[in-house]
């Protein structure tokens, strides 16, 4: 069969120029690659603060970055493989700082003792162990000992001892805690809510869901009654 003159060739992005910058799409890299065919510098130096203006409006989050629009001039000429001859505000970036690693993150080696309390515990642990004794600390110890209860009570079980807490104290600041004798908590209310938040959150919206539909239920037949009288 012979092709159709007006046929329209469909071209997979595999076939196309590899997008050096994602983010910006190709209509963008299409617009850079027509400023290298602009033959007049100052035209072609005017065309390319208007694809800069198209690029920060499809990039918006880049004001969130300092020198935002150093940043934007950055790209223009990554984009353009930085083959692009322009009077532009902000001199072309080498290709040795574009090869550059950012430095790495430190990460921190030490493993958490305790992952359903978290590493912020043994911190507060850490400055609670640093405190002489006294009436100050063991309100300290108090204190953090009924929020460890209560994180406790979210992610393992529905009881939990006194003494379990005050043991994991000892055991998270490698003894250098040791528990006041006659320490006692607080009694856990009826009321306390200790669900999983995601869990809470999906409950509360079935009972208020629940709770519409019988009052949207009783209204309509009162309604209802009301029309038959």
């Amino acid at each position: 069969m012979e092709a159709n003159e007006n046929t329209v060739k469909l071209y997979y992005n595999t076939e196309r120029e590899k997008l050096r910058m994602p983010e910006y799409g190709r209509n963008v890299l299409e617009m850079i690659g027509r400023l290298k065919t602009i033959k007049n510098r100052d035209k072609r130096s005017e065309q390319a603060r208007a694809v800069i203006k198209s690029m920060e409006l499809l990039n918006p989050q880049v004001h969130q970055q300092e020198n935002y629009e150093q940043k934007l001039w950055d790209h223009l000429f990554i984009i353009a493989g930085l083959d692009l001859d322009i009077d532009a505000p902000y001199p072309v970036p080498t290709q040795e700082s574009l090869d550059t690693k950012p430095m790495p993150i430190p990460l921190r080696d030490k493993p958490i003792k305790a992952t359903h309390y978290g590493r912020n515990i043994e911190s507060i642990i850490d400055l609670i162990a640093s405190e002489p004794d006294g009436e100050m600390k063991t309100a300290m110890i108090r204190s953090l000992a009924i929020y460890m209860r209560q994180q406790y009570l979210i992610w393992n079980k529905d009881s939990v001892a006194d003494s379990t807490i005050f043991k994991d104290i000892e055991k998270l600041s490698d003894y250098r805690i040791t528990i006041p004798s006659g320490l006692r908590l607080t009694p856990v209310g009826d009321s306390g809510n200790f669900s999983r938040p995601t869990m809470s959150i999906n409950v509360g919206q079935g009972v208020r869901q629940n709770g519409n539909r019988q009052w949207n239920r009783g209204r309509g037949g009162r309604r209802g009654n009301s029309n038959k009288k």
